[in-house]
């Protein structure tokens, strides 16, 4: 069974947002703008991206 990945970009500043949003664009480990991760897609990760879906794009890799 393989693990399914997607990748995250973040694509608009977390500047004058929600420090909760801003601290899940951090643990999501994106820096800054245009900054992309490939993560394992968990519940957890699925979350995240919910969370801040305003701020990112995914794509599944």
């Amino acid at each position: 069974m393989t693990k399914k990945n997607v990748k995250v970009t973040l694509v608009r500043s977390p500047i004058g947002t929600p420090e909760s949003h801003r601290a899940t664009v951090r643990g999501l480990g994106l820096r800054g703008l245009n900054s992309s991760r490939v993560l394992v897609d968990t519940p957890e990760v699925r979350g995240m991206i919910r969370k801040v879906s305003y701020l990112i794009t995914v794509s599944e890799v």
